[in-house]
């Protein structure tokens, strides 16, 4: 028995290889994305400053915004390696808030930033602003700044079709479960489970081949990342339980710079009012199936 689902494993793990070859994409092949057609089309802002916020006038100044994001996670942010473009739900929040601030989105210039380097390039001036499945704590408060939150997910399980026995995290128990270094998620499982065996990677991608490969019995974070994962390979993964977290995402900003952070929070109020924010979400990460939920409501803390 064995024997025979370590091959089945290579089949699955071959036909992967040759759908990225294919697509141009190393891990698990996308069998749909965003449809260009239907993505918003954002109104640059005319005329619009922000002396208050260094981060914003520095990027005036380079005439492009800088922002980083995630490149591995589908229907969230997601970059093709052939045509270096980035698509992806995180990727339209950011697009619609650079046109808020006055930049023609089409310049914007992202970085590719792991879980666990965010503060440092918020704080080291690598970007302007950060948008990729970043949950909002006080402890990231102490550290950065937070617009939004845009978005409310979950912490999940993703299994293999075939993995029987797990049903949610108190299941995980002398179970190999894979997760990002340096994410909220992978920090729960270390406190709130500990009998689980947890690996960690810089990217839910390698996790997720791991898991394809009979070399995990689970990976652990948001839904909203694990849903993109499941829809590219239903039949081989699938979600297991229910949420068992809140996990509220947020714009990273420098700490200190509360007036874009106050910018940010408008303009997202704003692209929620007019529509925006729903027709990115039905364009991206709605494809996997799921249908957009009621956006969460906005957290304009007071500077500290």
């Amino acid at each position: 028995m064995h024997q025979t689902r370590t091959a089945l494993a290579a089949l699955v793990l071959t036909a992967v290889a040759l759908l990225a070859a294919a697509c141009g994409k190393s891990g698990s092949p996308p069998v749909k994305g965003p449809k260009g057609s239907q993505l918003p089309r954002y109104t640059t802002a005319t005329g619009f400053r922000l002396p208050g916020s260094a981060t914003w006038e520095k990027a005036r100044s380079r005439g492009r915004l800088v922002v980083g994001a995630k490149e591995d996670q589908p229907y969230m942010g997601e970059r093709d390696p052939a045509s270096g473009t980035y698509t992806g739900f995180d990727i339209e929040i950011a697009r619609m808030l650079s046109a808020s601030l006055g930049f023609d989105p089409k310049t914007i210039q992202f970085k590719t930033i792991s879980s666990a380097n965010r503060e440092t390039a918020l704080q080291n001036g690598q970007i302007d602003y950060y948008v990729g499945t970043y949950t909002i704590n006080a402890k990231r408060k102490q550290q950065v700044g937070f617009a939004g939150p845009y978005y409310m997910a979950g912490q999940g399980l993703l299994v293999r079709k075939d993995q029987k026995g797990i049903d949610g995290p108190g299941d995980l128990a002398g179970r190999k479960v894979c997760s990002a270094a340096g994410s909220t998620p992978y920090q729960r499982i270390q406190s709130d489970y500990p009998k689980a065996d947890l690996v960690a990677y810089d990217t839910y991608s390698v996790c997720v081949d791991n898991l394809l490969t009979y070399q995990v019995d689970a990976v652990t974070t948001d839904d909203a990342i694990l849903m993109g994962y499941a829809a590219k390979v239903p039949d081989e993964l699938k979600l297991a339980g229910r949420p068992f977290s809140q996990e509220p995402y947020g714009i990273g900003v420098p700490r200190g710079d509360t007036a874009l952070r106050f910018a940010l929070d408008d303009a997202l109020a704003a692209h929620e009012k007019n529509g925006d924010w729903k027709k990115a979400y039905d364009a991206t990460l709605g494809l996997s199936g799921v249908p957009a939920p009621k956006p969460p409501a906005i957290d304009r803390y007071p500077a500290s």
